[in-house]
């Protein structure tokens, strides 16, 4: 068996986009029978609502496209996830620049590729938007969308490069 993949999402504060983003991959892979070769996780930025699950309206849209049985607890990103993630990706340029900031700091670890999760979009999406301070759930829908969008879009790149190897 080879080693498991590992990825986490991350946001602001972890509560509306990378944990749907984590819902949402975590799902991909169980469509595609893929969940026991990857480990999954979120984080935030801050450390504001640690311990805190996904915002109300999060676990809403996740509800209302079937995915149910998702749990989370809020964590801050650490200098270890630099070298325990193979993937970390971000949902806005502001937080590819704290990761930026904090894998610098993680001096000596195994560094795990950062990018934005918007990049594998194939709508050309880059920036997925904080819905927390809008009102209403509507950009959390297109959150969902874009996560859903992206996230396939990355499974698909890495089918594309192992089928390439073989």
């Amino acid at each position: 068996m080879t080693e498991k993949k590992s990825v986490l999402f991350i946001c602001l504060g972890n509560i509306c986009r990378s944990p749907i983003a984590e819902a949402v991959f975590i799902e991909l892979l169980k469509e595609r029978g893929l969940t026991d070769q990857w480990v999954v996780d979120s984080a935030a930025v801050i450390n504001y609502h640690e311990g805190k699950g996904p915002e109300k309206r999060a676990v809403a849209t996740l509800n209302s496209h079937g995915i149910t049985d998702y749990h989370h607890r809020v964590r801050q990103v650490t200098k270890d996830d630099f070298s325990k993630f193979d993937y970390i990706f971000g949902m806005d340029d502001a937080n590819i620049s704290d990761l930026t900031e904090l894998a610098q700091k993680a001096k000596g670890a195994k560094k795990a590729h950062v990018s934005l999760l918007g990049l594998h979009d194939p709508e050309g999406e880059r920036i997925i938007p904080d819905p927390y301070y809008e009102s209403g759930s509507a950009m959390f829908e297109q959150v969902y969308q874009q996560c859903v969008r992206s996230c396939a879009g990355f499974l698909d790149s890495l089918e594309k490069m192992i089928l390439a190897i073989h």
